[in-house]
């Protein structure tokens, strides 16, 4: 794989993540330059760490690990989406910053790699390079990451309920089309 293709491949994969960070991007209004760092790394770490695994077990396991993937991706997106909305529709009262958990940190950061999981074990059967690969992989990432956090700022003078409501919208979307 060439370069290009390996930027084209990265870029393709970094649209998940791109896609649940302008999501938290209008759902957080305090703290979101470091809210936006911890998930574009997050989720830039593990765009880097999954074609690794696919790569090691591609020639054992690969029309299985693509199905379940997809399931598995899909069930966290659906249960991340219904946790926005929920929250949003509880009408919390409180002034604690919006932050975001390690643990839903690690959620997201799977959820959005799953993808970089098959396309290492693509990269494997096609002999390409796996570290300079998973190396823009991530890097491309982690700038999509940051940069669709950062561009939601534009939708910020939305109602915060709303937005929430769409953000748990915009991932349950996102896990019907990782279903279908």
């Amino acid at each position: 794989m060439n370069y290009i293709e390996i930027l084209l491949l990265g870029y393709a994969l970094s649209i998940d993540a791109a896609i649940v960070s302008f999501g938290y991007g209008l759902a957080f209004s305090k703290d979101r330059l470091k809210n936006s760092l911890l998930l574009a790394f997050f989720t830039a770490v593990f765009q880097f760490i999954m074609p690794y695994f696919g790569w090691a077990v591609a020639k054992v396991v690969y029309s299985y690990i693509y199905t379940a993937a997809n399931a598995i991706a899909a069930i966290i997106f659906f249960i991340l989406g219904l946790k926005f909305i929920i929250d949003a529709i509880k009408n919390k009262k409180d002034d604690k910053p919006k932050c975001l958990t390690y643990v839903c940190l690690f959620a997201v950061a799977i959820a959005t790699s799953i993808d970089a999981l098959c396309a290492g074990a693509n990269i494997c059967l096609l002999n390409g390079n796996i570290f300079k690969s998973s190396l823009l992989i991530g890097v491309v990432t982690f700038l999509n990451s940051l940069f669709s956090f950062h561009m939601s700022n534009f939708f910020r003078k939305i109602n915060s309920k709303v937005l929430e409501i769409l953000s748990g919208l915009i991932l349950i979307l996102l896990a019907l089309k990782i279903y279908i």
